[in-house]
């Protein structure tokens, strides 16, 4: 086992930069199959919405991405703030057993932490996004953060480092696919994902959000409870 890893570790480093896309459409098999010949090796649609619902879409798109033979299908919750809303837990809760109801899972859970309808007390949003990464983590489901410097420091302030753990999924449209205008924050010294042009009609017709993951980065992605792994290089 320690000889693989090796190996792999090796391989990531030699491999070149990888794009990926996140979107909120339907996407078929076949646009999948597409994307990827276009030359974009993962996909982040979204599988929870800010108003407290599933995104069957979503789940449906990573099931689909699967079946079009991409490996590295992650998801994203744009958790819900409302009243009305459920409990952080349970957004995750939901989220990964309708995923498992419908045959399916996604590599990595990011967490979208953007300013929309967060309150002003850094203590409760720090606690809410502890909640959703504690769920997550119970669940043998690894989890990432999507955040940039601004947003981080209205919800829950610069000061708070509780996720630097974490994978970060940086957003900030400068268009440039590289981590030069990366400012830590949070605890990051560098992101693992830079999402650098917002909405545009991507590769096949999608509406997408366009990703870069550096060359020389990788991701471990824990596919299931035994301790085996597979690499996002």
């Amino acid at each position: 086992m320690k000889l693989l890893v090796s190996v792999l570790l090796f391989v990531g480093v030699a491999s070149a930069a990888r794009n990926g896309i996140d979107f909120i459409q339907p996407v078929s098999v076949a646009t999948f199959e597409c994307i990827h010949k276009a030359g974009y090796s993962f996909v982040i649609p979204r599988v929870f919405t800010s108003v407290g619902t599933l995104d069957h879409t979503g789940i449906n798109n990573v099931k689909n991405a699967r079946a079009a033979g991409l490996t590295d299908v992650d998801g994203y919750i744009f958790p819900c703030l409302a009243s009305h809303c459920p409990s952080a837990a349970s957004q995750v809760q939901q989220t990964l057993n309708a995923l498992k109801s419908a045959g399916t899972h996604v590599s990595t859970l990011w967490l979208d932490i953007e300013r929309l309808a967060w309150p002003a007390n850094h203590a409760s949003n720090r606690a809410f996004i502890e909640a959703m990464v504690k769920e997550a983590e119970a669940m043998k489901q690894q989890v990432g953060i999507y955040s940039n410097y601004y947003n981080w420091q209205d919800i829950v302030g610069l000061d708070y480092h509780g996720q630097s753990n974490l994978m970060l999924w940086w957003a900030t449209y400068d268009g440039i696919k590289d981590f030069s205008k990366f400012t830590p924050f949070g605890g990051w010294s560098r992101p693992t994902i830079h999402q650098w042009h917002g909405t545009t009609t991507g590769p096949c017709g999608v509406s997408v959000d366009l990703n870069y993951v550096h060359k020389c980065d990788m991701r471990i992605h824990r596919v299931n409870i035994f301790n085996k792994y597979s690499l996002f290089i």
